[in-house]
């Protein structure tokens, strides 16, 4: 075992992967090369690759000076949410720096995030895109003496020169979703990842689980700041995966990111969250409604807090008096069958579910948030 292998472990680098051996192999000697005073691990988390990744991360980590490991899960569709959180389960170190499989590091990049990190702070960073013909010269055993900063072409540096420069007007504007955070390249700190409960793994298909992850951090308190002006990550070129979206906004998760009531620690992502772990607010006339008894029997060794003290999910029922009065991250409405909300409740509540039957609130109260 190496010096730095037996030393406890400073940053994890959580790199996902998905049938691109190729590409991975890259990744993982630019990772090898990285110059930086600390000590690392590596994760490699596959999404159930059949082509020999697991064989190529096993040899890869016979000669490595750090800790590799592999994980992989069976593939069902695209769950980039659950592959990534997959890997975070697994790491020991107390920052977290995640990488796309198909981006390869400058030398320096490891050490610009150690320069630059600081609690209270995720830092934000973006690939730049390499020509087909660049990224078809790229392998492991020339990869030392390719000027890696190089292979970036003059548009590229000018659209990351443009990408940093808005960062550095959003953040001095206070923007309250900008920069986003891009999941292919970003370190964060492994307390502020783990008490929003990663990754939200009911992101399935392409695009949003990073936005979600990015707003969950702002409202924890975490400043998202970009890393451009000190280094990127090189996508190797390959061709368009067909699951994605060609646009942003049709993508399949854009209707679940744009919900109201968005909980900071979500339901389903490194942990299940079950309701007797969410904090509850419940309507103050418990009890007057046809609703309340089966709300109360289901809430029972749930925490709860009293009125006007923050909650994670405000209840309120209807038939019933009561309105939303809680600080409050989701404002939840359950209807009976029969009732219909009045104007003020739908613009006051964030979600609003019709109850029919007992295990309809079951699902309601499992799904809030």
């Amino acid at each position: 075992m190496s010096d730095q292998a037996a030393r406890p472990i400073d940053v994890s680098i959580l790199v996902n992967t998905f049938r691109r051996p190729r590409h991975l192999a890259v990744v993982l000697e630019s990772i090898a090369q990285q110059q930086a005073a600390t000590t690392w691990e590596v994760i490699v988390s596959d999404d159930g690759s059949y082509d020999g990744t697991e064989e190529l991360v096993a040899g890869f980590a016979a000669t490595a000076g750090f800790p590799v490991r592999f994980t992989s899960q069976p593939h069902d569709g695209f769950r980039l949410a659950r592959v990534r959180n997959e890997a975070a389960r697994l790491a020991r170190g107390g920052y977290l720096l995640f990488l796309d499989g198909d981006c390869i590091l400058p030398r320096h990049h490891l050490a610009s995030h150690l320069d630059r990190r600081r609690q209270g702070t995720a830092l934000v960073g973006y690939c730049a895109r390499l020509t087909e013909d660049a990224s078809r010269e790229l392998a492991p055993e020339t990869l030392s003496r390719i000027d890696l900063p190089g292979l970036v072409t003059t548009d590229e540096r000018r659209s990351l020169a443009r990408r940093r420069r808005k960062a550095w007007w959003h953040n001095a504007l206070r923007h309250p979703t900008k920069p986003r955070l891009t999941g292919g390249d970003f370190g964060v700190w492994r307390d502020d990842f783990v008490a929003i409960n990663g990754f939200d793994e009911r992101f399935v298909g392409w695009g949003q689980e990073d936005d979600d992850l990015g707003l969950r951090l702002r409202a924890r308190g975490v400043r998202l700041e970009s890393i451009l002006d000190r280094t990127c990550s090189l996508h190797v070129w390959h061709p368009t995966d067909p699951t994605a979206a060609a646009r942003w906004r049709d993508g399949p998760n854009v209707a679940y990111f744009a919900r109201r009531g968005r909980l900071t620690a979500c339901r389903r992502g490194l942990i299940e969250r079950p309701v007797s772990t969410v904090v509850w607010g419940l309507p103050h006339d418990l009890g007057s409604g046809t609703l309340d008894a089966a709300l109360a029997r289901h809430l029972s060794t749930a925490p709860q807090v009293a009125a006007g003290a923050a909650c994670e999910i405000d209840v309120v029922t209807r038939p019933g008096r009561a309105v939303f009065a809680r600080p409050a991250q989701c404002r939840l409405a359950l209807i009976a069958a029969g009732f219909e909300p009045d104007a003020a409740l739908r613009h006051a509540a964030d979600q609003i579910v019709t109850i029919p039957d007992e295990p309809s609130l079951v699902e309601a109260l499992s799904a809030a948030g």
